[in-house]
């Protein structure tokens, strides 16, 4: 057994540049797992710098000089920003107090519509099921004024923590932007000059994230103006909120867009009851869904991240678990790097093989 794992040993980790690529791999994953929390402004800006550079070096090609198209793009980024801030947060906030405030009427209709099933259908519900289901919303119903009592405890030091916020990251993001050359030179100069394999893999998956982000970007603000549009249409309450959400939960492939039909369905629900203009929302909501799937993903992704769909999946748990919301938005491209990297050592292994049994020959 221990010549078994010996040779396993020697088979995969002979090569140092598999040795230096797991060991870089490993520390990355270490420094976000303990300090993702304090570095979270850094690794903020990296990634907004990472979106943007795309048009920085669009602009370049136009023989742009760098620091003139940075200043372009930094300058349509805080053009964006401001709209964030000055128009969309207000009219979400606005949306989510109004959603707080009809909660408990919400929760009391339910309640009425529960109570009249033992009498419709009392063969396949009872009245201690009905008790149990209310005293169940009623608790919940209490934990969250709990949470949303503790939100607004805290709420001067989130503003503070946003404020810090607004100034640092678009701060770095413009260093990152105009140094970008230096950064990177900086950085090659603590590796080590073999680091063929660490290209490779850097190569493939950079093509490979720049791709998926540019068109989840796109899919996600076609399906969000979709969505709202049809909402407003169908006069359907919470309209931004709703149509926010939607957009974003194509990020989290499969899971975020069957999670959405329960929230669509349920303020369509205390709005109309079951009606025909419910029945309309959700069949319009599973045809926005159906063209995202169908239409939109085949041509925005065609051929990026090749991965089986059960790998999407467990990267989604895995990454889910262990980062919380940021390891959902970012488990494609986490799950792009880990099949970039196998890829790239069994790779390795195989040429060291070849390499090996020619030796021998020889």
């Amino acid at each position: 057994m221990i010549d078994i794992f010996r040779k396993m040993f020697r088979h995969y980790f002979s090569d140092p540049q598999v040795i230096m690529l797991g060991f870089l791999l490993v520390l990355g994953f270490v420094v976000i797992f303990y300090l993702g929390e304090m570095l979270m402004p850094v690794f903020l800006s990296v990634i907004i710098a990472y979106l943007l550079e795309g048009m920085v070096a669009g602009l370049e090609g136009f023989r742009v000089p760098r620091i003139v198209a940075v200043i372009i793009v930094f300058s349509l980024f805080m053009a964006c920003l401001l709209i964030l801030i000055l128009w969309l947060l207000p009219l979400l906030s606005r949306q989510i107090g109004q959603l707080l405030q009809d909660l408990p009427s919400m929760i009391a209709s339910t309640q009425n519509v529960l109570m009249q099933l033992p009498d419709k259908y009392p063969e396949m519900i009872s009245e201690a099921q009905i008790r149990q289901i209310n005293n169940y919303l009623t608790a919940e119903l209490t934990r969250l004024g709990q949470y949303l009592l503790s939100i607004s405890l805290a709420s001067v030091r989130g503003l503070l923590t946003f404020l810090v916020y607004l100034i640092l990251v678009p701060l770095m993001v413009f260093f990152f932007l105009k140094d970008k050359a230096l950064i990177i030179e900086w950085i090659r100069s603590f590796l080590p000059e073999e680091r063929k394999l660490a290209g490779e893999v850097w190569v493939e998956v950079n093509q490979q994230i720049t791709n998926y982000v540019r068109g989840k970007i796109w899919e996600i603000l076609i399906v969000w103006g979709v969505t709202y549009v049809t909402f407003i249409l169908m006069k359907v309450p919470f309209t931004m909120l709703l149509s926010l959400f939607v957009g974003l939960s194509v990020l989290i492939p499969y899971i975020g867009a069957t999670v959405m039909f329960f929230p669509v369905g349920l303020i369509a629900f205390f709005e109309w009851g079951w009606g025909p203009q419910f029945a309309y929302t959700m069949i319009a909501l599973g045809i926005i869904q159906a063209l995202d799937g169908n239409l939109l993903v085949p041509i925005l992704l065609s051929g990026v991240v090749n991965i089986h769909p059960i790998a999407i999946i467990v990267a989604v748990l895995l990454f889910g678990g262990l980062w919380g919301i940021w390891g959902l938005f970012f488990a494609i491209p986490l799950a792009t790097l880990c099949h970039a990297v196998s890829k790239a050592w069994l790779q390795s292994s195989i040429r060291e093989k070849h390499h090996d049994d020619a030796a021998s020959d020889v």
